[in-house]
């Protein structure tokens, strides 16, 4: 119908950690490229009503939303492709939908119904998705069903999509799946996918492409089999080959054609493909002119996807520089259970000290961000990172002995970091902390301020913990620069003299995008390079 959005479904089979998110990024952008507004949707089957509560190391990093919604790690891709400012609806769980309809149910919405998996939950689903269409009136509507299909966790959200591709007729499916290749024989082998689109059509669905996931591009036979097997034309079968650089795969799908198919299947008018600004920043990443090491220096070091974030800001910010970063991983519980020491830093020439909750590592953060003040090497610390700079520098140049958060030590005698007080009342752990964008007001003739340029800005937050006002005049008095506030609460602090030392409350990796790198890491990376 004249009005409506265009819809796209993207699904995955065989096995998870397959790149669907990278894949949904990369398909939104190919059609922002063309002038089309897109507004990305990921579905996810877990009961958690939000990420907020899992371990990194289980399900990978939480991003946070400028809204205050905490979102599963595929809204970093979908931001960090399309430089939005993604919302916390998108996100649909099968825990907030089930809440929803039990929520109602217990208002007596469904007086005299029994409530049931189909229509009630899959009309929620289709309830939810209609109105952000109707809200925010995109072109297309990328929608991600998260997992696998033939799980049971995503079972009713497939069994949406179905309804919806009858209600939505301008609606195309994308099916990714693994294309192995066994080295005994050396062939790709097509059985898996043919097996993974078998699941899809048993819940009525039909892929309309395949994008085929495999060490290297699909050769024209494995194309012609996927084709003969899976019922789509040869042309539809994508090829998407393991590749170092995430944001080279819109090429990738372009040089295959994916946007033009695209836009013929779904009968959108629009402009030519303009990646040009795109491609230039991932020529300036395959062929760096300079190269800088960054020690990241956490307690998640063990799984990288817990800082995935982190990462990609510094990409973005070296592609603008024509420079490569090269990471090096510091577990900081190793530096302080006294299994390696100091001088695993003696070979870069800054370090990152992320986010983090609880005491774990704690104490070898510390000693890394002692080494950095002392040694003058370029440091940037991040939400706790800022946090254990005001410790570090509280003990061994103001002289309170013993300083120290009261997250790691509640009866220390110089709680330097405290509990935010509206926190301290909290019971529910979900959602319940300093969550979202909040403004900070930058002093007039501080790197920070240099660094963005302007007196206010916005960053994103995910905390329970703050600078205790108590401990601000003698913190400033020895030198610490309290360079960013709101109202009391600390968002920035510098030191005047060093390199770069700079410290934010505030997550800034969460706001960088490829072409709009985040202004923290831009300066960080750039006195790097100095």
């Amino acid at each position: 119908m004249p009005g409506e959005p265009k819809w796209i479904f993207i699904t995955g089979g065989v096995l998870s950690g397959l790149g669907k998110g990278i894949v949904s990024a990369s398909v939104s952008k190919l059609l922002q490229a063309r002038g089309l507004k897109v507004v990305p949707i990921k579905c996810d089957g877990y009961l958690n009503v939000d990420p907020g509560t899992m371990n990194p190391i289980e399900h990978g990093e939480v991003f946070v939303l400028d809204d205050g919604g905490e979102v599963d790690m595929d809204f970093g891709h979908y931001e960090r492709f399309l430089g939005l400012n993604c919302r916390f609806d998108w996100n649909l769980t099968s825990g907030k939908i089930f809440k929803s309809v039990i929520d109602k149910e217990r208002e007596g919405k469904f007086l005299g119904q029994t409530v049931q998996m189909i229509p009630h939950v899959t009309d929620e689903i289709i309830g939810r998705l209609g109105s952000i269409a109707e809200e925010e009136k995109p072109d297309v509507m990328v929608v991600e069903i998260g997992g696998t299909v033939g799980d049971i966790e995503n079972m009713l959200f497939l069994e949406a999509v179905r309804q919806m591709r009858n209600i939505y007729r301008d609606s195309m499916l994308i099916h990714l799946t693994l294309v192995p290749v066994l080295d005994v024989v050396g062939e790709q082998k097509t059985k898996p996918t043919q097996h993974s689109v078998r699941e899809l059509q048993r819940v009525g669905l039909d892929a309309d492409v395949i994008i085929g996931r495999s060490k290297e591009k699909l050769d024209k036979r494995t194309k012609k089999k996927i084709s003969l097997f899976c019922n789509v034309p040869p042309e539809n079968v994508i090829s998407d080959p393991d590749i170092d650089n995430i944001y080279e795969i819109p090429l990738l799908l372009e040089e295959e054609g994916l946007d033009r198919i695209m836009v013929k299947h779904l009968g959108l008018g629009s402009n030519g493909c303009d990646l040009g600004k795109w491609r230039e920043l991932v020529e300036n990443m395959k062929k760096p002119e300079r190269r800088v090491k960054v020690g990241i220096c956490g307690k998640y070091t063990k799984l990288e996807d817990s800082y995935v974030s982190i990462v990609e800001a510094l990409r973005h910010a070296a592609a603008h520089q024509k420079a490569e970063v090269e990471l090096k991983w510091v577990e900081t519980t190793d530096i302080e259970k006294g299994e390696c020491d100091l001088s695993v830093l003696k070979d870069v020439n800054g370090v990152i000290i992320p986010g983090g909750f609880g005491s774990r590592g704690a104490e070898g953060k510390i000693e890394v961000i002692r080494y950095a003040r002392e040694n003058g090497i370029p440091i940037l610390g991040l939400c706790f990172g800022l946090q254990l700079m005001v410790v570090e520098f509280a003990r061994n140049v103001c002289g309170l002995k013993g300083a120290n958060t009261t997250e790691v030590d509640e009866n220390t005698k110089h709680p330097v970091i405290d509990i935010l007080p509206e926190q301290k009342k909290i019971v529910n752990k979900g959602g319940t902390m300093r969550l979202g964008g909040y403004e900070a007001h930058l002093k007039e003739g501080t790197l920070v301020r240099k660094l963005y340029g302007k007196p206010v800005v916005r960053e994103r937050h995910r905390h329970r913990y703050e600078v205790n006002p108590d401990y601000h005049e003698i913190l400033e008095r020895n030198g610490l620069v309290l360079s960013g506030m709101n109202e009391n609460l600390v968002e920035f602090i510098e030191l005047k003299n060093h390199p770069f030392y700079l410290g934010t409350q505030a997550h800034p990796e969460f706001t960088s995008s490829l072409e709009k790198p985040n202004p923290c890491f831009y300066g960080f990376v750039k006195a790097l390079l100095k």
